[in-house]
């Protein structure tokens, strides 16, 4: 996340809805960590990265999707024999990648949190990626 954090404060600053995908979870040979996350902004732009490319266009698509019905999203990207030619991880790895909308409205304390995280002050951020009620995905 760090990464692209400037780039998401810059477009939170302005008022502006960004969708974000964030690895929370990698299995076996995952090209990208934890963490790692892509902006799609709405003006169509993709920053950072989830996978080196691997699933970049399928998450940008998550990406405007989620902008447009504001429903986060938890996917999950690999390999198996019988999905080897769609969208996947060629390193035979899995990535679950979650994405949210992030903007003044969803997320006010985001101007606060970067600010911890470039004065390297301990912060963290807690989202509920899976749970039983969907209304609940998306809580910090």
């Amino acid at each position: 996340m760090r990464e692209v954090l400037d780039e998401l404060v810059a477009e939170w600053r302005q008022g502006k809805s960004t969708a974000v995908g964030t690895v929370v979870s990698t299995y076996r040979s995952a090209p990208r960590p934890a963490g790692a996350s892509m902006l799609v902004t709405s003006d169509e732009r993709a920053v950072g990265s989830v996978s080196g490319g691997c699933v970049e266009g399928a998450v940008f698509a998550l990406g405007q999707q989620v902008l447009a019905d504001d429903t986060p999203v938890l996917q999950r990207y690999g390999v198996s024999d019988d999905d080897a030619f769609t969208v996947g991880i060629t390193c035979g790895g899995i990535i679950d990648v979650f994405v949210e909308k992030v903007d003044p409205i969803h997320f006010p304390e985001l101007d606060d949190v970067a600010a911890s995280v470039r004065k390297k002050e301990a912060v963290a951020v807690v989202t509920v990626v899976a749970h039983p009620d969907s209304e609940r995905v998306g809580l910090r």
